[in-house]
């Protein structure tokens, strides 16, 4: 077996297949070291993509080369665009997925890439020169990628048996964190959980509410035509008053609150512990009810999230409308599990002080597929870049909702698991995922990890819009003509004014201007009939929207000169007028940039015109010598 690699990835999670595939397609020699080949790109809880900011997430990891949308469009059972009747802004994309198609596909996909290798084994130890398996096997790297998810270790917890395992019928990596330690990294404990599974041959469907798809699905990737599943329904119940009460009377047996754990969950995907005791006052909680597969026998149980005994699990679930005789396939569990505080990392996912090592997915205090993986690519192209002796790749806060998460990440670290949403970017109207491939394809290009048939899908999708947007400056006057076709519309002009701005009017039908417009207006009609149901969705948003995005670009690039104000790695913060607590703080994150320094909780304004003063003054004191005879 080969033994000597350019980059070892550890984990075959979602975060460890971004970052294998991408260092992989970059040219690198890569090996990814998993316990089980079989458990690649396995989901361990919700058979579920996207959702609000998560599914933009998606679309950027597609944007940029990643697998994750391919191999969801591969799986996906239930597409839905989650907030329809809100703005663009704050709408998101979300599939339910066949569990074992996405974990096929997944592998599928690494499968292809020739300068991967997968290792099947455990990493016991690494250094900065590679990594020893529990065999003795020694794989040399430059650079290694640690996404070992939930299983550094980890220890399960249902009722008051404990179990060591990351994941059901998994065993934990128990010496690995001690490697990270000798770094100097300060590690800390999590808490993560995942409800019961229901034998849905034990559910009575006529008692539950259907939640159905979208009528005409949309998929994540550019690189889909065409959706290979069926689409089926989802379905939704309620817990009761009486539920409650049988939990809140056994919470002294739940190991959150028996004492048993004492690490931190997560705060917005509770348990129906924690939600029944914090949320007291409500009668009832939604139960999300989705299948695991088109024939898989198992409902999983989305919104009762436990580590309750089994006969407590028991009665709750059949205490829910249509499950009263059902029969719990596997119960549910929490998992507490090792994690590295991620403002110990820099913006590249790279340890500060540790060259070589990245970090990526929940062992940096992350939640969701989503944030894993658009993790783990992030980390793959950089530590791509280190063994190519490249440009560090660090996206702004205004071109990427993963921009915004690894910036939280290492500039504010995190006690708790992270999860992202829209309401964490400042400039969310930028990033929408109608110009994901706008603002991160060239990214990619540039690094060569674009593969040839995304890249001519791009160019065409970018070029449709263009043609659309252009012809949607056309001037309309309103005369006897132009008010003739355009009443077909429901549209009555009585002053001078343009294509784009009727779309600023809430009850216009972009469908039926479009067909009214044919013969008057035939370059409008064609450029938007050529563009797909998405694509027409994101030009009528920012013409609708053009002076709010205008205003926020126009904000985005007053911050953008911070943070191309690079800091250099090693330099001291002991400068004159800044006070001790100000040293400190930036000492401890080190930021790369001012922009990230100037984000940092309580760096002052006055300490930020400081370092700006002395990155001005090192920036001149060269040219000064240049200039000297």
């Amino acid at each position: 077996m080969q033994t000597a690699f350019d980059i070892v990835v550890i984990g075959g999670g979602h975060a460890g297949a971004e970052a294998a595939r991408v260092a992989a397609r970059g040219g690198a020699r890569v090996a990814m070291v998993t316990m089980l080949r079989d458990a690649i790109g396995r989901m361990s809880c919700n058979p579920a993509i996207g959702g609000l900011a998560k599914g933009n997430l998606v679309k950027e990891i597609d944007a940029l080369g990643g697998l994750m949308g391919e191999a969801t469009d591969h799986a996906g059972i239930q597409f839905k665009v989650l907030n329809r009747s809100k703005g663009p802004a704050v709408q998101g994309p979300r599939a339910q997925c066949d569990r074992d198609l996405y974990a096929q596909a997944v592998q599928d996909i690494l499968a292809a890439e020739p300068n991967l290798t997968i290792v099947e084994g455990s990493v016991t130890s690494l250094d900065r020169n590679g990594v020893t398996l529990q065999d003795g096997t020694r794989l040399n790297a430059r650079a290694v990628i640690v996404t070992t998810g939930t299983f550094l270790r980890a220890l399960m917890h249902s009722g008051e048996v404990k179990t060591t395992g990351g994941r059901f019928g998994e065993s934990s990596a128990e010496t690995l964190s001690d490697s990270l330690r000798a770094f100097g990294l300060r590690l800390g404990r999590l808490k993560t959980g995942t409800p019961p599974r229901v034998d849905k041959t034990t559910v009575d469907f006529s008692r539950l509410e259907e939640a159905p798809g979208d009528t005409r699905p949309r998929p994540f990737s550019i690189l889909t035509d065409r959706l290979e599943q069926p689409q089926i329904l989802c379905w939704l119940t309620y817990t009761s008053a009486y539920a409650h009460e049988l939990i809140r009377a056994n919470l002294h047996r739940a190991p959150m609150y028996s004492g048993q754990i004492n690490a931190t969950g997560p705060r917005y995907c509770p348990s129906i512990e924690d939600k029944v005791v914090r949320f007291a006052e409500k009668e009832r909680h939604q139960v999300f009810v989705e299948p695991e597969g088109l024939a898989h026998p198992w409902l999983y149980m989305n919104g009762i999230s436990t580590s309750l005994p089994p006969d407590v699990q028991d009665a709750v679930v059949r205490s829910l409308p249509g499950f009263e005789y059902a029969k719990i396939a596997r119960y549910g569990y929490a998992v507490e599990y090792d994690f590295v505080n991620p403002e110990q990392l820099d913006a590249t996912l790279q340890a500060r002080g540790v060259e070589g090592l990245f970090l990526a997915g929940q062992i940096n205090g992350t939640s969701g597929y989503e944030e894993a993986a658009a993790q783990g690519l992030v980390a793959g192209i950089n530590a791509l870049q280190y063994v190519r002796g490249g440009e560090p790749v660090v996206l702004r806060r205004d071109q990427a909702y993963a921009a915004v998460m690894i910036d939280d990440l290492v500039t504010l670290g995190t006690e708790e698991p992270y999860r992202m949403f829209t309401s964490r970017a400042e400039h969310r109207l930028l990033l929408g995922c109608d110009s994901v491939y706008e603002r991160l394809s060239p990214v990619a290009d540039h690094l060569g990890i674009l593969d040839d048939e995304r890249k001519r899908r791009i160019d065409a999708r970018l070029a449709r819009m263009q043609r659309a947007t252009g012809a949607a400056v056309a001037d309309l006057y309103p005369d006897r003509e132009t008010n003739a076709w355009l009443r077909e519309a429901g549209i009555e002009l009585t002053a001078q004014t343009t294509i784009a701005k009727l779309t600023q009017r809430p009850s216009l039908d972009i469908d039926r201007l479009t067909e009214a417009a044919a013969n008057a207006q035939p370059e409008f009609a064609d450029a938007f009939r050529a563009l797909t149901e998405e694509e027409r969705e994101g030009v009528v948003s920012r013409l609708r929207y053009a002076g709010y995005i205008e205003r926020q670009q126009r904000e985005a690039e007053k911050a953008q000169n911070d943070d191309e104000a690079a800091i250099p790695r090693q330099m001291s913060y002991a400068l004159p007028g800044l006070s001790r607590e100000m040293v400190e703080k930036l000492t401890r994150v080190q930021p790369m940039s001012l922009g990230q320094a100037s984000r940092i909780p309580g760096v002052t304004p006055a300490a930020v015109a400081i370092l700006r003063m002395h990155l001005r003054r090192r920036e001149a004191r060269p040219r000064a010598l240049e200039a000297r005879p």
